[in-house]
């Protein structure tokens, strides 16, 4: 199997058919070894022709995970945008140094909940793929995605 490059419109639905987004995706290279998350659909996005629609369905797991309530912690308001609202996406750099992504769950008093699980953790989903374009992908198309994965694993 050969990895690609790919541009398609997608139709992202949960198990009961609620259309959660609608994208235009141009050249993306599929996954030859997927690893990290929405691996499930780059193992199922190969082999696609130009003009084909394929329905992708993946588990909650194969998807973004299940939902963890683990990934809720409480913060310091203090080290918050004053205007921060319920709702709101933020990013916040750890001891590390690594920046994750919250979301305002909730504030209280001098603390905040905040939420890093995906917003679509612990959903079934469905991948509608309308194929507008596919080609085998060059090597330097290859190495440059190894090297980007291999950053972001890194770092």
């Amino acid at each position: 199997m050969s990895i690609q490059v790919v541009s398609f419109n997608c139709i992202l639905k949960n198990k009961t058919g609620q259309i959660i987004s609608t994208t235009y995706n141009s050249e993306v290279l599929t996954a030859q070894n997927a690893v990290g998350g929405l691996n499930g659909l780059a193992l199922k996005m190969k082999n696609l022709v130009k003009g084909e629609k394929r329905s992708i369905e993946l588990s909650a797991e194969e998807a973004y995970g299940f939902y963890d309530p683990k990934k809720i912690i409480l913060f310091p308001r203090n080290k918050l945008p004053k205007n921060v609202r319920v709702g709101a996406a933020i990013q916040i750099a750890g001891k590390s140094g690594q920046i994750r992504s919250y979301k305002v769950i909730q504030l209280h008093g001098s603390m905040a909940s905040l939420d890093a699980n995906h917003p679509l953790a612990g959903q079934d989903l469905i991948f509608e793929i309308d194929v507008i374009s596919a080609r085998d992908a060059s090597v330097e198309e290859i190495e440059e995605s190894s090297n980007a994965i291999s950053e972001q694993l890194l770092h």
